[in-house]
């Protein structure tokens, strides 16, 4: 056995270059946290581990370790699973602490003991647990539901500090730059793996100041997977997460973390066509918005009861809340703004105007397509690589707007573009917001490019069309 062979046997071994030291280090578990495998490459380096040996232990090529050590990211969750396998990484450290037990948990998240309940007295269950975390009070009822479950913990580890709810801070972040690039399907598992690692901390010693992060970064994670199972089409999931959420940001004290739950959960009700319960949700969220001072996080919860308002085909409501959500934003320190909300950009605000109108040119007048294709042209243009979903949706409603306007050839030719870019996403909802698409390219069939455009939505998203 030659030198370097030796060297292979013995990493993470005793007298091992990689020893358990080498991964409590500061930089290192920062690193991890973040999943940087490109610095935790260039640390193994610095502890004398090899290329050759970094690529034999995770499975790799020599020239992929070359390109992560020059800055390539890995973002997918099983190459980070091999790695963390690979090099004898403590799971946790990366959030991926997804084991046998962790498994079972995301089996029994996707589906509700009380999933033949019908969903409208679900949603007042939701609404009444809302209203009492909110408020302080069951004003609606106390039932909150079977929903809102007590998952059994793991083993707690015997005593916690900052550094440890900063990396289910980091975990979060990383994982929710993932849903937004991706969709949902590509890290939720990863997200709910990390809630069994977080929610193990609930369990341990730590001071009062650690204790109130903590939850606040559990809350936001729970927020995380309520929205990566909605996106995924798990509606009581994500109900079950979001109950869950509010628990712990009210524990954590964080008005702002409340009222982004809030507008969470308001969205699904949106999603399922139940315009006045998501109303009344938002409402409540409105109400922790302003309790947390932020003039953005107020504007998004306008902007959003403006979407309600137009669901219900009431306009001039919609109308009202859109120019509020115009001044909030006008008024909003981005810099003091709570982390949830700071996503809000101008660019943002043109989408949910644009969505807006749309809505309006559906339920009320095609005059609104006017302000519709305008915002929604600029939102489009504007958005990143890594926010593929948003400008999917935006695609979808802009070829709504053209359609209705008699614009049909340029309407499915951005229709085209909406499932092209949709179908590199794992995300239900998209497929579900293309519906209304659907049926709009179907009323014009006589149509060559509309009738293509309806074959084509009709395969992708499952639906009947009227041929």
């Amino acid at each position: 056995m030659d030198c370097e062979a030796a060297k292979l046997n013995t990493i993470g071994s005793q007298g091992s270059p990689v020893t358990p030291e080498v991964w409590d280090q500061q930089e290192m578990r920062d690193a991890l946290a973040r999943r940087e495998i490109s610095s935790v490459y260039r640390l193994l380096r610095r502890h004398g581990v090899s290329q050759r040996q970094i690529a034999a232990l995770t499975g790799q090529s020599q020239s992929e370790v070359s390109e992560i050590l020059k800055g390539r990211q890995v973002m997918a969750y099983d190459v980070l699973t091999r790695i963390a396998m690979g090099l004898g990484v403590p799971r946790g450290y990366m959030g991926l602490a997804y084991d046998e037990a962790t498994a079972v948990r995301v089996a029994a998240t996707a589906d509700s003991p009380n999933s033949e309940e019908d969903e409208s007295v679900k949603r007042r269950k939701f609404l009444a647990h809302a209203a009492a975390v909110t408020v302080g009070a069951a004003v609606l009822g106390t039932d909150s539901g079977s929903w809102v479950s007590n998952p059994t913990q793991t083993p707690a580890p015997g005593r916690i500090g900052m550094t440890d709810v900063r990396q289910v801070e980091a975990a979060t972040r990383a994982l929710r730059a993932l849903d937004y690039q991706y969709g949902g399907g590509s890290c939720r598992d990863a997200v709910v793996a990390q809630l069994s690692w977080g929610q193990q901390m609930l369990g341990a010693n730590a001071t009062d100041l650690v204790r109130e992060r903590l939850f606040v970064a559990l809350a936001d994670l729970h927020n995380l997977a309520g929205w990566t199972s909605f996106d995924t089409g798990l509606m009581d999931s994500a109900r079950n997460h979001f109950g869950q959420a509010l628990d712990l940001a009210k524990q954590g004290r964080n008005e702002a973390l409340v009222a982004n739950i809030l507008y969470r959960m308001g969205r699904v009700y949106l999603h399922q066509d139940a315009p006045d319960d998501a109303l009344k949700v938002f409402q409540l969220g409105q109400l922790a918005a302003q309790n947390s001072g932020s003039e953005l996080a107020v504007g998004i919860l306008c902007a959003n009861e403006a979407w309600a308002y137009a669901k219900m085909g009431s306009d001039d409501q919609a109308i009202k809340l859109l120019g509020r959500a115009r001044d909030e934003f006008a008024r909003a320190n981005v810099g003091e703004a709570p982390a949830w909300a700071k996503f809000f950009t101008e660019i943002d605000l043109s989408s949910m105007i644009g969505t807006v109108h749309t809505e309006l040119a559906q339920t009320v007048d095609v005059k609104y397509t006017r302000t519709a294709i305008p915002a929604l042209s600029k939102a489009i243009n504007s958005f990143g690589e890594d926010m593929s979903r948003s400008r999917s949706f935006n695609l979808t409603s802009l070829s709504i707007n053209h359609l209705i306007e008699g614009d049909v050839d340029h309407g499915a030719k951005i229709g085209r573009q909406a499932v092209d870019l949709s179908e590199g996403l794992k995300s239900v909802r998209t497929k579900d917001r293309m519906k209304p698409l659907l049926r709009e390219a179907d009323k014009r069939r006589n149509n060559p490019d509309a009738r293509e455009l309806a074959d084509r939505l009709a395969k992708f998203t499952g639906s009947d069309t009227a041929a």
